[in-house]
């Protein structure tokens, strides 16, 4: 019996006895018949899917490393959430329902969905990698877990249309994600479950170790963010609620940077907040307001070095008209003056292509990068790699190939359990991602020699 693996190379297998397996911090998470190949790999060895020739991300902690630019191609990364499997959504609802019940489970679950996703991230030509946000309910509410503060009835549903549009929202309401549950602010906001936090980070960092990417990140949600998903019913003000949250997820931000992953702050309440909060404010009161969360932020991740980080600005993540979305020229001022060093956006939507004009007259600070998105996360068609190359060669044409990094419009998972883009279209899409970014490549630095 011979085991093929993803390129190709073949390996005789050898059954070993039933064993205890371990995944990161989360203990004894594994008892069954391994079949290991010759060199007694664990079968939860993610490096055994690890293509030849790319270094080997460093995770061993600390802000030593600078963030990987396009100094002799062009690097290509996505915006965090990846397609779960049916497991791990099965679990997550287990655990919603009755926590604790079926955690091992979980762990477990996770653990191999995260392998699982790291291979196909590099099998698909990704650089920048993360571990697709496996095990968590959305990008935000999972903070609900580990922060105390929060109690009461739930906002209504999220990515379910809107009235105006009546048979979108009836077609939106097939791909609503059943983790729906996001209640106020009543109490001062603290940890409660700091360990689990933890955890996470460190299953990540156990599961992606020994991957073969230029560089590894994970996300986190900002201060503004999560006060445009949990409602403030406690503090005296929005100001006040948004710096509450910046003293209590720096913790978080700066253990992410210390386990050796670029810090990815998920910030789309910087544009989000116009349409679906304050439409009837001025543009100018808008932009005092995402100002105060860009200085909450900023306050939050004092102590981390910018190239160490990376930031995310978009206008949602579901299938919608867009109509109503804040141009991007309006907020881009603010957006640079957070401290991460490069900013990550879509622009490759109807909506939003036509942005990278802007940047003709947006002079991009010194040391700043940007991340467009290239690649449109909301639709199943695969782009072709020379409309990929034709995006990322305006951006680079203007703001200079060093300073680009090929992306993603949003995120392919947002939310556990809504599926809007099928799986196996994803991947398609991420190497589409990828061989546009070769070919542009070959036409800018050809241009330069």
């Amino acid at each position: 019996m011979r085991e093929a693996s993803a390129y190709g190379a073949t390996h005789p297998l050898v059954s070993r006895p039933a064993k205890v397996c371990y995944l990161g911090a989360s203990g004894p998470v594994v008892q069954a018949r391994c079949l290991l190949v010759r060199r007694l790999e664990s079968h939860h060895d993610p490096s055994r899917f690890w293509p030849k020739g790319r270094a080997q991300a460093d995770t061993a902690g600390g802000d030593r490393n600078h963030m990987k630019r396009s100094t002799d191609r062009i690097l290509t990364t996505h915006t965090g959430s990846l397609p779960r499997t049916t497991k791990v959504v099965e679990l997550l609802l287990a655990e919603q329902q009755n926590r604790g019940s079926r955690k091992a489970e979980l762990n477990t679950a996770v653990g191999e969905a995260i392998a699982h996703v790291v291979q196909k991230q590099i099998e698909s030509g990704i650089d920048v990698i993360n571990d697709g946000e496996q095990g968590r309910t959305d990008y935000t509410v999972h903070v609900l877990d580990r922060l105390a503060g929060f109690d009461g009835e739930s906002t209504p549903p999220l990515g379910t249309g809107d009235p105006e549009f009546p048979e979108l929202a009836q077609l939106l309401a097939h791909f609503a994600s059943p983790f729906q549950y996001r209640p106020s602010c009543t109490g001062e906001v603290t940890w409660k479950d700091w360990a689990a936090a933890q955890a996470d980070i460190d299953l990540s960092k156990e599961v992606m170790r020994a991957a073969n990417a230029t560089e590894l990140f994970m996300t986190a949600p900002s201060p503004g963010q999560i006060a445009r998903y949990l409602k403030n019913k406690h503090y005296e003000t929005e100001e006040a609620y948004v710096y509450a949250l910046a003293n209590t997820m720096k913790r978080e931000y700066e253990a992410i940077v210390d386990a050796g992953f670029l810090l990815q702050l998920d910030c789309p309440d910087l544009a989000m907040l116009r349409h679906t909060v304050y439409l009837d404010k001025s543009l100018s009161d808008f932009r005092e307001i995402i100002a105060v969360n860009v200085a909450a932020l900023n306050q939050a991740v004092a102590d981390i070095p910018a190239d160490r980080m990376r930031m995310h600005v978009c206008w949602g993540s579901t299938m919608a008209p867009r109509h109503t979305d804040v141009p991007l020229k309006d907020i881009i001022d603010i957006v640079l003056s957070a401290k991460p060093t490069a900013v990550s956006f879509p622009a490759a939507n109807g909506r939003h292509e036509h942005e990278w004009k802007i940047w003709r007259e947006v002079k991009l600070p010194a040391g700043k990068a940007i991340i467009p998105g290239v690649i449109d996360s909301t639709v199943n068609t695969v782009e072709h790699p020379e409309v990929v190359v034709d995006r990322i060669l305006n951006f680079a044409n203007v703001v200079g190939r060093e300073n680009v990094i090929a992306g993603v419009d949003c995120g392919f998972g947002t939310f556990a359990g809504r599926v809007q883009v099928d799986s196996k279209i994803v991947w398609l899409k991420l190497q589409s991602l990828a061989e546009g970014a070769r070919l542009a490549s070959a036409q800018l630095w050809a241009k330069a020699a």
